[in-house]
């Protein structure tokens, strides 16, 4: 019988885990690892590469899921959970409407690795925090035409203001495929229906573990559907006004580490 605490939590990484400079929180080991001791599962859920996450959480690459590239592949182990691999003639639809879009910067995702054209060569330093695993190619079509691909991130690497930018532009794909504003910077294209909730509840199902039992942390758009997939649901301060709506409960802001912060509480109420 269970004894409704929280097993599975669920967190987005730029602008709810890390801070201002993409840093872990000073007690992020203290504090996941007493997560771990009790018994719960921490789940990292973010548009960043599954490459890119387990690098940056290496200590606990053994323990934790990852959720990545806003929930269309997930892993425990470095095994493969779930994906959703986008069908090559749409892809090369979308890759023929993004061009015509100003200053939209194009990734191509696979499951481990990202390929860029030679245009970005010079955001290549920025890329690489959200894209480790990453290769520039002459042609991103013909790539586009042999490799198996989960999403298409566009990036306002220019002005870092994509909602206003390009996501005006690239919304209008929206509906044979899935069209999410990721962070001031990206706007990320996935199979129609693939969001970070989705992803969420496959989890819940693979781990027997119900929504009463889940927590998430979320700050962006993108965070919605998974904030709305589990019961203890916390907007950051620093959060998209429309992840208030959403979400049952607040955290501090990421500069001030509010996901801690909140662990803590928790820990120390004995949820987890």
């Amino acid at each position: 019988m269970s004894d409704g605490k929280i097993k599975l939590i669920f967190c987005d990484m730029d602008g709810t885990l890390l801070d201002g400079s993409s840093n872990l929180p000073p007690d992020f080991d203290e504090v996941i690892g007493e997560v771990i001791r009790r018994g719960a599962i921490f789940a990292p859920a973010s548009g960043r590469q599954y490459t890119a996450l387990v690098r940056q959480m290496k200590q606990f690459a053994d323990d934790f899921v990852f959720i990545s590239e806003n929930g269309t592949f997930a892993a425990r182990h470095d095994k493969e959970l779930f994906s959703s691999v986008m069908d090559t003639a749409e892809v090369l639809r979308i890759l023929k409407e993004g061009r015509k879009v100003p200053g939209a910067y194009t990734v191509l995702c696979g499951k481990r690795i990202a390929y860029v054209g030679e245009e970005f060569r010079p955001y290549l330093r920025e890329m690489e925090k959200y894209f480790t695993h990453n290769a520039i190619v002459p042609d991103l079509e013909a790539t586009a035409a042999t490799e198996p691909l989960i999403k298409i991130a566009y990036c306002d690497a220019e002005q870092g203001d994509a909602e206003h930018t390009i996501y005006p532009s690239l919304r209008k794909l929206h509906g044979s495929v899935h069209v999410a504003l990721s962070s001031n910077y990206w706007v990320d294209i996935m199979n129609p229906g693939m969001n970070k909730g989705v992803a969420v509840k496959q989890l819940q199902e693979l781990l027997g573990i119900p929504p009463e039992q889940c927590a998430a942390f979320g700050d962006y758009l993108n965070d919605l559907e998974m904030l709305r997939a589990v019961k203890y649901s916390y907007a950051m301060e620093n959060a998209h006004p429309a992840l208030f709506e959403a979400a049952a409960y607040r955290a501090e802001a990421n500069t001030a580490y509010g996901v801690t912060k909140k662990l803590r509480e928790l820990l120390d109420r004995g949820l987890i």
